[in-house]
């Protein structure tokens, strides 16, 4: 079967530090992979090339069968590959639903666009009881929720998560986490980068462990989550 995303020896640098140094991976239609490693790792910059926004150094992107080692940002939006960032760059001063239909820029269906804006609201309810709110108002988790439901308005093939979980209190972490299962159960494709390991391979059909910036292990999401040595460095069990 032909992967959704497949990338092989892909490097990149920063002038002459190089991040991510020749790692290759691949995500099925309907999974959920994740990439777990400390800062530093690569992850990020990772989830960075593959979105446009770094140039790799080398090896091969390719998404649904196309390269992508030319397209622009915004053209790898259009194909159907999101990416919420981390820190959630969400608009402040705009409504929570203006930060909505930002997602959807490339789209001139506006009755699917106020289908999924609906479809946000459903899996986000406080967003759409404070639509007409500046995004700014919201707590850090309900940012990331509003950035999580940007990002799903280009109704994309494949969503990129970069640190979902980040500075969110323990319920409102396990309240993302349920809805990033949610997701896949509605046929969402998912690439998560994520510091919290449990939770991450808890989720995962398959998982990499990144170390200064190559994949060092591989396996399903249960079967690193039960390994000795990812327990020992990543969920500080001894």
């Amino acid at each position: 079967m032909t992967a959704l995303l497949d990338v092989e020896d892909l490097r990149v640098a920063y002038g002459k530090i190089e991040a991510v140094k020749g790692i290759s991976f691949s995500v099925q239609a309907g999974e959920i992979v994740t990439l777990i490693g400390t800062n530093g790792a690569g992850k990020t910059t990772t989830l960075r090339t593959l979105s446009g926004l770094i140039r790799p150094l080398g090896g091969q992107i390719k998404f649904n069968g196309k390269s992508l080692k030319k397209t622009q940002a915004h053209d790898i939006v259009a194909l159907g590959l999101a990416h919420s960032p981390e820190g959630r760059h969400i608009f402040p001063r705009m409504t929570i639903e203006d930060n909505l239909l930002l997602g959807a820029f490339l789209r001139k269906d506006n009755d699917g666009i106020a289908r999924d804006v609906q479809r946000a609201y459903d899996l986000f309810p406080i967003l759409g009881e404070r639509r007409k709110q500046a995004a700014g108002t919201l707590s850090g988790g309900e940012q990331q929720m509003l950035a999580m439901g940007r990002a799903l308005m280009s109704q994309p093939k494949l969503l990129m998560l970069d640190e979902p979980s980040m500075g969110l209190s323990p319920i409102m972490m396990q309240k993302i986490m349920a809805t990033i299962s949610e997701l896949k159960s509605q046929g969402t494709t998912i690439l998560l980068v994520e510091q919290n390991a449990q939770a991450a391979l808890s989720l995962a059909d398959h998982g990499h462990v990144m170390e200064v910036g190559k994949i060092v292990l591989s396996g399903s999401g249960q079967n690193l989550l039960h390994d000795e040595s990812v327990r020992k460095a990543y969920l500080g069990e001894d």
